[in-house]
C-alpha cells in the first residue's frame, strides 16, 4: 500500500494537477477586450525564463486571438489556459509579429491544438536564413522546461495585410514596410478601440536592437505609418509603457542614431572611434542603453560601408 502510495504521488507531481507553473503571468487589461502579459526587459535568463516579450489576448466575440505566443511550450500553454479560464472563450487563431525565438517557439504548442498560426510570408526566409536564434533558449533552460517547445512554421502565411474577423471584432494584420527590425515585422491593428500591436518595430523602456537584418529607412517609415493611423494604445513587442504616442522613443532614437553615424561615415570617422562621434545619453534612461548604443552605431556604421 505504501509503495502504491509513493508512486501514485510521483505520478502526480509531474501532472499539471500538481505541478507549479513555471512563468508568473500577471496578464493586465489594457483596452476593452485585449488583455497583456509584460516580459522582462532582460535578455533571455534562466531567472526569466526567456519571458522577454510582451504576449496579449484579444476578445472577438466567439473566441480569442493570441499575440506571439511566447518562448516556450510551457509559457504558451499556461497563457492560453488563464485566457480561456478568465474568458470563457476558445482560442481561434495565433499570430506571430517575428520569428524570434522568445516569440515564436511558443506556437508549438498551438500547433499541437490544431490552432492556426498565422504570421507575414518573409518569417520562413528569416527562420532559414538566422539558424543561431534557435540555440539560446534550449542552451538557457533545462529539459523539463523546454520540453515540448519546437520550431515550427507558421501554417497561414500573408503579404500586405490579414483580416481575423470574430462576432464581435475584427483584428487586422499589416505589413508597413518591407524591412524594418526585422524582415518578418508587422502590427496588430484592432480598429474599433484604436489598439496597436507593434511589435518589435516599438521599444519601451529598454534600449532597441538594431541588427545586420534592419533597415533604418524602412524601419523610420513603418514609424511614420505607425503615427498617420493616429492610435489610441500602442503596446510595443518589448516594455510596458503604452499611450498614443508610445512609438514616439523608438522613431526619436533611430532618427539621431541615422544622423549620427551617417555624419560620422561621412567624415571618414574609423568605426573603432566611432562612439567618440555618437551620443546617445538622451536615452540613457533605457535598460541596456549603453551596451546596445554602441552595438547599434557598428551595424549602422556597417551597413553604411556596405552600401
Amino acid at each position: 500500500m505504501t509503495k502504491l502510495l509513493i508512486a501514485l504521488v510521483t505520478f502526480l507531481a509531474g501532472t499539471s494537477l500538481w505541478a507549479k507553473p513555471l512563468y508568473d503571468l500577471k496578464p493586465v487589461k489594457v483596452a476593452d477586450g485585449i488583455t497583456c502579459s509584460i516580459g522582462d526587459l532582460n535578455p533571455p535568463t534562466k531567472a526569466n525564463k526567456g519571458n522577454v516579450n510582451n504576449t496579449c489576448w484579444i476578445d472577438i466575440g466567439d473566441g480569442l486571438v493570441i499575440v506571439d505566443p511566447g518562448p516556450t511550450y510551457a509559457f504558451a500553454k499556461e497563457f492560453a489556459e488563464l485566457a480561456e479560464k478568465q474568458t470563457g472563450k476558445p482560442i481561434k487563431a495565433v499570430v506571430v509579429t517575428n520569428y524570434h525565438d522568445d516569440r515564436l517557439y511558443g506556437a508549438s504548442y498551438y500547433k499541437d491544438k490544431h490552432i492556426p498560426v498565422i504570421a507575414h510570408k518573409n518569417i520562413v526566409e528569416d527562420i532559414k536564413k538566422n539558424p543561431g536564434k534557435f540555440k539560446r533558449m534550449p542552451h538557457l533552460l533545462s529539459k523539463e522546461e523546454f520540453a515540448g517547445t519546437k520550431l515550427v512554421t507558421p501554417d497561414t502565411l500573408f503579404d500586405k495585410k490579414y483580416v481575423i474577423k470574430g462576432s464581435k471584432r475584427s483584428v487586422e494584420l499589416l505589413k508597413l514596410s518591407p524591412v524594418s527590425e526585422e524582415h518578418s515585422d508587422i502590427v496588430v491593428w484592432v480598429p474599433d478601440v484604436k489598439f496597436l500591436f507593434a511589435g518589435n518595430i516599438v521599444f519601451n523602456d529598454r534600449a532597441l536592437n538594431y541588427t545586420k537584418n534592419s533597415n533604418m529607412k524602412g524601419w523610420i517609415e513603418a514609424l511614420h505609418k505607425i503615427a498617420a493611423m493616429h492610435p489610441k494604445i500602442v503596446l510595443g513587442g518589448h516594455g510596458g509603457t503604452m499611450g498614443p504616442d508610445a512609438y514616439k522613443t523608438t522613431l526619436e532614437y533611430l532618427q539621431s542614431l541615422q544622423k549620427q553615424v551617417k555624419a560620422a561615415y561621412d567624415n571618414d570617422v574609423d568605426m573603432s572611434e566611432l562612439m567618440k562621434h555618437v551620443d546617445l545619453s538622451k536615452f540613457k534612461h533605457l535598460k541596456h542603453a549603453e551596451q546596445l548604443g554602441r552595438h547599434n552605431a557598428n551595424d549602422y556604421y556597417e551597413q553604411l560601408d556596405w552600401e
